[in-house]
């Protein structure tokens, strides 16, 4: 059974772009109300504009643990609860090679990748706790079940971090009806992407997940039961360029 989502509460990371936007918007269409987060205010108001329902714009460095605890405790004071997390906020570098990675662009990627999302799931756990309801959604990646090059040494390595917490929340706190979700997409058209040492093309892009088809999954994700728990969700696009390459075909 479909569960309603209206007059929920939703927390959004990487809220400004990608994902994290069109996760608000198709929530907000559901009847959710929306906390935004990001470190760009003025790309957090662009997806205010674009959601449905009255939202709330609150930027944070989700790297920065004490901005993080800041925030909740504001939040707090405003709301009485908080049902979802949804923890779309990633970073990756261009120079992400053993050979040329740079040891401060590594401590960058698993600062936020892996200890910013673990702060802001311990930030929202005591509110569900308090209700004995609530699902966190932390968005990883194919990478963090499939150890890659092409991804670089610190974001696979992070993600593959970030699948294993995600699962410490389900063993810990599943006897609360609280739940968790690695989401792993493979390849997704978001700006990301412009951190390939190899940049791609319009129309290789436009073969990869969209924002939008991310949105409709964490949407699906949201509207299940509290009864249901889904440790882990992979969605790939069908034209899969890691397939490909094992195939030996040339259009990497």
């Amino acid at each position: 059974m479909i569960r309603d989502l209206e007059n929920k509460v939703v927390w959004i990371t990487g809220a400004g772009s990608g994902i994290g936007q069109d996760a608000a918007i198709k929530l907000s269409k559901l009847g959710m109300k929306v906390i935004l987060s990001g470190r760009n205010f003025q790309a957090l108001q662009d997806t205010a504009y674009k959601c449905d329902k009255d939202t709330m714009i609150k930027p944070v460095d989700i790297s920065n643990k004490k901005s993080v605890r800041d925030l909740i405790y504001e939040l707090k004071n405003k709301i009485e609860h908080i049902d979802v997390l949804v923890n779309c906020a990633g970073i990756n570098i261009e120079k992400r090679d053993w050979d040329n990675i740079d040891e401060n662009e590594w401590d960058q990627v698993i600062q936020t990748n892996i200890n910013g999302l673990f702060y802001c799931c311990k930030a929202v756990i005591p509110f569900m706790k308090d209700k004995k309801d609530g699902l966190i959604i932390n968005v990883s990646s194919w990478s963090g079940n499939h150890v890659s090059l092409l991804s670089g040494v610190s974001y696979t390595s992070s993600k593959h971090a970030l699948n294993a917490m995600t699962e410490t929340i389900n063993m810990k706190y599943c006897n609360l009806g609280i739940r968790a979700t690695a989401l792993c997409p493979g390849e997704v058209a978001t700006a990301i992407l412009d951190k390939r040492p190899k940049k791609l093309s319009i129309e290789q892009k436009n073969k990869m997940l969209q924002p939008d088809d991310l949105g409709q999954t964490i949407a699906f994700l949201c509207q299940m039961p509290r009864h249901v728990c889904i440790n882990e969700l992979t969605i790939s696009p069908t034209w899969h360029r890691r397939y490909i390459a094992d195939l030996g075909i040339e259009e990497l």
